[in-house]
């Protein structure tokens, strides 16, 4: 599922609400994650998962072309865990669809 999509499912969901109205909560909503990230904070959605920046430090990576050796400076990346209740659901639905089969 991409952005637009998501944003058409929850207006879908909620007629009462106009769809600029769920596209601005949505954009507001990954801004907030994506500012706090920035910042180094942690953003933690009960159930769902918690977002965090990981540090991988600088090292001597290899130029696939030319076997040259580099290097790589240090930097910071988006990391996400799932929740509990996330990995339940995930991993239940797949016994679901195999009952199905």
């Amino acid at each position: 599922m991409i952005k637009s999509e998501l944003i058409d499912r929850l207006a879908e969901a909620n007629p009462h609400l106009y769809h600029r109205d769920v596209e601005r909560v949505v954009n507001t909503i990954l801004d907030g994650v994506t500012d706090a990230l920035a910042r180094g904070d942690r953003v933690e959605l009960r159930g769902f998962g918690a977002f965090s920046v990981r540090q991988r430090p600088a090292r001597t990576g290899r130029n696939p072309r030319t076997g040259e050796s580099v290097s790589v400076k240090e930097k910071h990346v988006p990391f996400f865990k799932t929740g509990k209740e996330l990995r339940e659901r995930v991993d239940g639905s797949r016994d679901t669809v195999k009952e199905l089969s």
